[in-house]
């Protein structure tokens, strides 16, 4: 990446939220003379490249004229480094060597149902409930789609944002399957996983359709 749009980001994530004024001012700081031009075409790039988000207005305690703030998007994190990799598949082993079958089994369906929760989604049909349950799976980037099925309705998952977890004995496969379950309201039957070597994981809702 480009320098001067990696010291932005860089900025953001250690003020949360800037100004084109806060970040010429740091940028001044660690290689010299910017133009408050020059950073709106950097960010520019970096919004069409979903790395920071749209310009929200935030007003002045202050006389002068309102400013717009930028933040940093989820893809953007991507950026820096963490330990939650090792760190999740750490404690995913130690689950799968130190605890029974049936105690794992009570985590996962406690981890999955406390997720579902957490998505709070309500709908009348398992129409509008599978629309909302694609949107909020889209949005945590499981690039989701599902459609209608002679046996109900197929949700299927193109995307696995554990791919880069180890994932002994299907465990983070089996709380998807929980979690999905818990969001639908429906226990489904899965006809594929990425896991195995498919290309998506594709779960079967059997629920007769309505015309």
């Amino acid at each position: 990446m480009q320098e001067t749009r990696r010291y932005i980001l860089e900025i953001l994530k250690e003020q949360g939220q800037a100004t084109v004024d806060d970040i010429v001012a740091e940028l001044q700081k660690r290689r010299g003379a910017i133009t408050a031009v020059t950073v709106r075409h950097h960010l520019n790039r970096l919004h069409d490249e979903n790395l920071i988000t749209a310009p929200e207005l935030r007003r002045r305690t202050t006389p002068g004229r309102p400013q717009h703030v930028y933040t940093l998007t989820e893809k953007a994190r991507d950026f820096f480094p963490d330990n939650y990799q090792p760190l999740a598949t750490a404690l995913i082993e130690e689950l799968s060597t130190q605890l029974p079958p049936s105690t794992i089994n009570v985590i996962l369906e406690g981890t999955a149902t406390r997720m579902a929760q957490e998505a709070g989604i309500k709908a009348e049909s398992i129409q509008q409930r599978l629309d909302k349950v694609v949107d909020y799976l889209n949005i945590h980037g499981y690039e989701a789609s599902w459609k209608p099925h002679e046996e109900g309705y197929t949700l299927e998952t193109s995307n696995c944002p554990y791919h880069q977890i180890d994932n002994p004995q299907h465990m983070l496969c089996e709380m998807d399957m929980r979690f999905v379950a818990s969001l639908l309201g429906i226990v489904p039957r899965i006809l594929s996983r990425s896991s195995e070597g498919a290309d998506r994981c594709a779960y079967l809702i059997p629920v007769r359709q309505t015309r």
